[in-house]
């Protein structure tokens, strides 16, 4: 049995699923595609054979889609999980969940009247073997008590992370995810500044503090000219842990000894989207869905908006949330 997945956005992360998807993930087939440019669509679904139809509810209302992959616009996220979750069907919605947390939370609300979970949000870095092996570190005492994680983030350039907001809610996202999951601690409070005065304010430095006493900083540079760059150290008492560089091949070329720096994100996390997407699809298939929730995605939202926050007034921020529901226990 084959999953039959509909895809909601084109663009490049919505292609690189449906092209993972056609090659990695046997379990699963695209059968719909949508995008509000009719021509992306079509670049997108034929090579793989699948159907471009005209409007995004007429992909999640379509008896020949399975389950919904989102990858349209940020502001399209909530509404559009909140469709699949009233037609019943099983939802993959990239990062973030919603441009709000109050949004978000009111996806939570709809996912808890249906009495299941439908919803798994695209956080890919917990599937990455990377991070994996490090949270393994974490989790087997290898390092002792943790004590601080350096993290950093860094693109050659960046078209959807514009403004101080959006930098916070669209890229740091991705850390604010990653650090509760890492130590399974919850973020407390975090301060967000910027060494920019006027202008766009990236690079941003978050310093973040969990319940559990841990503080972490993390670096956001979208504009960092030089390539894709994604580092973690976890800092405990026993020792530390570091992701190490994956690149295969080295060069010695006019007097310089090093290895290619990554432009492209995908191409970073291409294990993790693969693993991610394969991991969803033999789930959906079997009726569940275990992967980052909607309360992640909640969580998430609420720590951006207090690192929103925070840019603006100087200050620590409290992280407050509200009531964890018991379908998330």
């Amino acid at each position: 049995m084959s999953l039959r997945v509909g895809v909601i956005g084109a663009g490049a992360m919505g292609a690189d699923h449906i092209r993972t998807i056609s090659t990695s993930v046997p379990s699963a087939r695209v059968s719909a595609v949508y995008d509000f440019n009719t021509d992306t669509a079509r670049a997108a679904a034929s090579p793989v054979g699948a159907e471009v139809v005209g409007s995004a509810e007429e992909l999640i209302d379509s008896s020949s889609v399975d389950a919904v992959i989102i990858a349209s616009p940020d502001r399209t996220h909530a509404d559009l999980v909140r469709a699949c979750l009233a037609a019943g069907k099983q939802v993959l919605c990239e990062k973030p969940l919603a441009v709000t947390a109050d949004e978000a939370y009111g996806v939570v609300e709809a996912e808890v009247v249906g009495g299941r979970r439908l919803l798994q949000v695209g956080f890919m870095r917990r599937y990455d073997p990377g991070f994996v092996a490090l949270k393994r570190t974490i989790t087997d005492g290898v390092v002792g008590d943790v004590r601080l994680v350096h993290a950093i983030h860094r693109n050659a350039s960046s078209s959807t992370s514009t403004d101080d907001a959006g930098l916070v809610t669209g890229s740091m996202i991705h850390e604010l995810d990653t650090i509760p999951w890492l130590l399974d601690d919850q973020i407390s409070a975090i301060r967000v500044e910027s060494p920019v005065v006027e202008g766009f304010r990236d690079p941003q430095l978050a310093t973040i503090w969990t319940s559990g006493g841990v503080m972490v900083t993390a670096e956001v540079f979208v504009n960092a000219g030089y390539g894709y760059d994604v580092r973690c150290e976890v800092v405990g008492s026993r020792g530390t842990a570091s992701l190490a560089p994956s690149e295969a091949v080295s060069t010695r070329v006019a007097g310089v000894d090093g290895v290619p720096v990554r432009d492209d994100f995908v191409a970073h996390f291409s294990d993790a989207y693969r693993i991610e997407l394969a991991t969803w699809a033999g789930e959906a298939l079997a009726g569940r869905t275990t992967g980052p929730s909607a309360w992640d995605g909640y969580v998430a939202n609420a720590v951006a908006e207090a690192g929103v926050a925070s840019l603006a007034s100087g200050a620590r921020e409290p992280v407050e949330l509200k009531p964890r529901p018991a379908l998330y226990a």
